[in-house]
């Protein structure tokens, strides 16, 4: 399976009718600047948002923008970078998680409404999973995979190597897989909002 081909129309929409079924909301947009886009319109303003490490926010024009300070919200990544004392910075990592908009990507979506996200330190995964009340992921239709087998696969052969090549570039020792979440459903009583914005365009790992 080639994992870097974006999915036809049609696959696209199958997969987001089975993530609905999920509970988890999903649309389609054709371009990385209408991602970006539909993110403005869907957090208001004053809003705490905080983004877990991702390429495709990256890519997309998000993190730059985010950090520009120019739209209104409350970025709680600016009270992580200010503060130098490793205890208190630790601590205010732990409260980002409760933020009420959390953004970033996952590393596949299988057809049947699944989602796989891998995290070397885990930082992002309880948010995704439970202390968020909105969580927005931009996903390029590249990662769109068969079954959660072939999501496994698609993690440790293709997303894992790029990604490790990526923080050795930066001078960092590299990646690793140190935890995994599987999204299957989202319970409707927790009242929370998980979108999934596809983007036909091949963006992350």
């Amino acid at each position: 399976m080639d994992y870097s081909k974006t999915a036809d129309a049609a696959l696209v929409a199958k997969t987001i009718e089975a993530l609905k079924t999920h509970n988890i909301q999903a649309e389609v947009v054709d371009t990385k600047e209408a991602a970006f886009t539909r993110i403005k319109e869907l957090i208001p303003a004053g809003a705490e948002v905080m983004t877990g490490s991702s390429t495709t926010l990256n890519e997309i024009g998000f993190t730059e923008y985010l950090k520009s300070g120019t739209h209104g919200w409350k970025n709680l990544k600016d009270a992580l970078a200010a503060e130098k004392d490793p205890v208190k910075q630790g601590a205010l990592r732990k409260q980002s998680v409760l933020a009420e908009y959390f953004l970033g990507s996952v590393h596949a979506v299988t057809e049947t409404g699944e989602t796989l996200t891998a995290s070397g330190s885990g930082s992002q995964i309880p948010a995704y999973a439970f202390t968020s009340q909105n969580v927005i992921w931009v996903v390029g239709t590249q990662k769109i995979v068969p079954t959660m087998d072939e999501a496994f696969k698609r993690l440790k052969e293709y997303t894992f190597p790029l990604e490790d090549a990526r923080m050795k570039a930066t001078g960092a020792a590299g990646s690793n897989i140190g935890k995994i979440l599987i999204m299957n459903n989202e319970a409707s009583y927790l009242g929370r909002t998980i979108r999934l914005i596809f983007v036909n365009e091949k963006l992350g790992f």
